[in-house]
């Protein structure tokens, strides 16, 4: 069902709608994502930041259109406007800002990451949460890690929850899924990557470590960490001090620890 809203435009009011019922597979489901070659993104912030010729299409509430709050950015892209109750319906968040885009994916080759001399990037071996995933992915651009590798068993980047969580930085970060990590692993050594494994075996401490050199620290699944054969692939084990009686710590903290102390490192 389509309506009208003052000054003619036209406006979507029916859950029905067609546009409507693909975009709700788009959030939904991953195989959606895939077959279209789209990822969704939400809030005026990602929608800002968005690169333009990465936008397909714009959704935006009746009274967010209304207010103006786009821009003069909305006006170059292709947008409908939905009523705000058909918004809420299709949105994935808890209080919709009002805006939502459809994205091109992004595709990047392995050689892709390889920007500099001496590259930092992080490698995630089946993490599931897609928050977590996200935090990586954001605090990866802010400690100017150059990649990330990622195993399949790694939940989709595509994730509307993985998507807010980056803040935006899946539009900057390069990232590459793999099927064979062991293989990827083996051609990061061959380009004198020193490939740095968290692990509980490890004798020696992070901050023991020198990674000014090209390096890449490997991050297991939130539950069992790194596989054996992942582990004992990696050039060095090492650990992250702990005291009373916590084993681990959360992949994603994990994940931050290491890369803001290789940043250090890389400023003095």
């Amino acid at each position: 069902m389509v309506g009208k809203i003052r000054g003619g435009d036209e406006m979507i009011t029916s859950a029905s709608n067609q546009k409507i019922k693909n975009l709700n597979s788009l959030i939904q489901k991953s195989k959606a994502r895939r077959e279209q070659d789209v990822f969704i993104t939400e809030g005026v912030k990602m929608f800002q930041e968005a690169p333009m010729d990465k936008i397909k299409e714009v959704f935006v509430s009746e009274s967010f259109y209304e207010k103006g709050s786009a821009g003069e950015k909305l006006e170059q892209c292709n947008y409908e406007i939905l009523s705000d109750e058909l918004f809420k319906k299709v949105s994935d968040t808890q209080t919709p800002q009002g805006i939502l885009c459809v994205m091109k994916q992004y595709h990047y080759e392995l050689q892709d990451l390889f920007q500099k001399e001496k590259p930092l990037f992080l490698i995630l071996e089946d993490i599931q949460d897609p928050g977590n995933l996200g935090t990586m992915v954001r605090t990866a651009e802010g400690a100017g890690v150059d990649g990330i590798i990622m195993t399949k068993g790694t939940v989709d980047i595509y994730n509307p929850k993985t998507i807010r969580s980056t803040m935006g930085s899946v539009y900057r970060m390069p990232f590459f899924y793999t099927e064979d990590l062991l293989s990827v692993m083996k051609q990061l050594q061959e380009k004198n990557v020193k490939l740095y494994a968290a692990h509980l075996k490890g004798n020696s401490f992070y901050h023991q470590m020198d990674f000014k050199g090209a390096t890449a620290f490997l991050i297991g699944n939130e539950g069992n960490g790194l596989k054996d054969e992942t582990a004992d692939a990696a050039d060095v084990y090492m650990k992250i001090p702990m005291e009373g009686k916590v084993e681990s710590l959360n992949a994603a903290v994990a994940s931050v620890i290491l890369m803001y102390e290789a940043a250090r490192q890389r400023m003095i």
